[in-house]
């Protein structure tokens, strides 16, 4: 009962920023001036500064050497969820502009925002350690590979056609904050307070702004674009059945190996495996041409639909 009251507040909570983002939109109080520029504040300065702080609050040295079993297997886990979505996409002849987004609901979870505090609230302080494996993964994982799965996506480039290598497209301004963060974490470099408090601030922005960025992208494309089509449903599937089951089996290998896992920790990682999409996909996916609608669609809907998941999800847990 307390996993579906504390998924139950987290969706109401995400929920009523969408709202307002679609009634900012839909009053004309937000123009397209702001619509484009929101999505520059949020990548290039809001969310670099986020993973900053988040890294060397969560992380230690000690911590990072002591979690590297828990790593294997999450790494495992994200590698099968992109080889089968890869699949799935070529099976099902995902239209272009819709792969990169779809192959991202199979393998990145919205891990800080709603993750960690749904953790927190089920397993307690005690399992932070094991959301940091969970974490540093997912946080890899989307910046340096689900983001070129993204951009490739391009449905404005023509087949076949020579795309120049472009720098900026390797390292994108998340998981340079990610690698930067991670050198400050290794060499002890410390950071006086006043900046981390500023950085933190900064960083504060990234969640309710890309909320009201999918409500903007709502408003612009009418409720009605919120629906359950083919690749919708696949796309859910991915997160919430698919992505968890992966994590599970890997969970068993580890015990039918020798190598048994904490419960708490196969706990955290079977949770975080299945929390829903990426606030920041829609973005993502509209500075490369996609499908913006269906990366709304996809992000809300398993925002939503997270609320029933979560508690059939700890019950199937408890029988590991």
């Amino acid at each position: 009962m307390e996993a579906f009251i504390t998924s139950l507040e987290s969706v109401a909570e995400i929920v009523i920023v969408i709202a307002l983002g679609y009634w900012l939109r839909s009053s004309g109080r937000l123009g397209d001036e702001f619509k484009s520029n929101i999505s520059f504040i949020i990548m290039k300065i809001a969310l670099p500064a986020s993973i900053f702080v988040s890294v060397l609050k969560y992380l230690t040295r000690d911590k990072l050497a002591s979690l590297s079993g828990g790593l294997v297997f999450a790494f495992a886990s994200f590698a099968c969820s992109y080889l089968l979505a890869w699949i799935l996409t070529k099976v099902f002849r995902i239209k272009k502009g819709r792969r990169g987004t779809f192959i991202n609901m199979f393998a990145n979870a919205n891990t800080i925002f709603i993750g960690l505090p749904l953790n927190m609230a089920l397993f307690g302080t005690k399992s932070l350690p094991y959301f940091l494996v969970y974490y540093v993964m997912n946080t890899i994982s989307t910046w340096a590979i689900g983001v070129f799965f993204i951009s490739n996506d391009d449905p404005t480039v023509e087949k076949g056609a020579k795309k120049e290598f472009n720098w900026k497209k390797l390292l994108p301004a998340p998981l340079v904050g990610f690698l930067v963060s991670l050198v400050f974490l290794l060499l002890a470099i410390p950071v006086p307070e006043w900046i981390n408090k500023t950085l933190d601030m900064v960083g504060g922005i990234v969640t309710p702004m890309s909320l009201i960025y999918i409500g903007i992208i709502l408003a612009d494309a009418g409720l009605k674009s919120i629906g359950f089509d083919r690749d919708t449903i696949l796309a859910l599937l991915g997160r919430f059945v698919f992505a968890p089951a992966i994590m599970i089996g890997f969970v068993m290998l580890g015990v039918s190996m020798g190598h048994p896992m904490p419960s708490l920790e196969s706990s955290t990682l079977i949770i975080q495996a299945a929390a829903p999409g990426l606030a920041v996909l829609p973005i993502l996916v509209g500075q490369s041409h996609g499908d913006v609608e269906y990366a709304t669609n996809v992000v809300t809907t398993s925002t939503v639909l997270f609320v029933i998941v979560v508690p059939i999800l700890m019950q199937i847990v408890n029988f590991i």
